[in-house]
């Protein structure tokens, strides 16, 4: 996709991927066949850069096709750098101006707690992500507002340690009032423990903050060690093979 687009943000892509699938197939009360089925959980990916994982995944489930994947950022084409929710189907909220996704998320989680529906609401934010006020802000008032049925899982793949490091993101949310868990975010059965020790819905008041630590550019070793001179670099044709090559040694 960003070969053929030649633009995106491969690394920030795979360290979610494996966040993105388990939601999907484990958690979420999703109907591909009515993705705005009035009864459906609601995903809202806040680091928007990292879209390609999420388009990636709604081609596997069939709301995108391939022509429309392999035509990303052309002009006839309806997917952009970060998500547009008027153009893609499975999209809920436009994201990409880092920090605003919880806070979509939260409206959400607030609206259905006004209206006393069980449907939940799940939102990825990046670690350096954090560094922005309006994430605070959320985290001050989603405890207030006793929104448990709200979940936040930040990606923790260390991006921003060279310049701005969150430091004890774990102990921070606690702080703040939520539930908050600590998991291996390319960990099926670690994600499934983390998910499993959740406090049933409408037994507390708390909303929950899950730190899923990761790894930006995960199954591509010269990613790993290598991030920020990846973080938004195109593929030539050869590292395209290699990326194909590692990626399937790491499947």
């Amino acid at each position: 996709m960003t070969w053929h687009s030649r633009e995106g943000h491969i690394p920030s892509a795979y360290s979610i991927l494996d966040l993105i699938v388990f939601l999907y197939e484990k958690y979420l009360n999703f109907d591909w066949s009515n993705p705005i089925s009035s009864d459906r959980d609601y995903f809202i990916l806040s680091k928007g850069h990292g879209c390609s994982a999420l388009y990636a995944y709604l081609e596997k489930r069939g709301l995108l096709s391939e022509s429309e994947i392999l035509s990303k950022n052309l002009p006839s084409g309806i997917l952009a750098t970060h998500p547009d929710r008027n153009k893609v189907p499975g999209v809920e909220a436009s994201t990409g101006s880092l920090g605003n996704g919880i806070g979509f998320a939260l409206g959400v989680a607030l609206a259905l707690k006004i209206d006393d529906l069980p449907n939940r609401v799940v939102t990825i934010l990046g670690d350096a992500e954090c560094n922005e006020g309006t994430v605070w802000e959320c985290a001050l008032l989603a405890p207030h507002l006793k929104l448990n049925n709200l979940t936040v899982i930040i990606d923790n793949n260390k991006s921003c340690d060279p310049t701005l490091p969150m430091g004890d993101l774990v102990a921070k949310f606690k702080s703040f009032g939520w539930h908050t868990l600590e998991a291996d975010g390319h960990s099926t059965a670690d994600l499934e423990r983390v998910f499993a020790s959740f406090p049933q819905l409408n037994t507390t008041d708390q909303p929950v903050c899950i730190v899923a630590n990761t790894v930006k550019g995960k199954g591509v070793p010269s990613m790993e060690s290598n991030y920020g001179g990846w973080h938004s670099k195109v593929p030539n044709d050869e590292e395209l093979l290699s990326i194909w090559s590692a990626i399937d040694n790491y499947a």
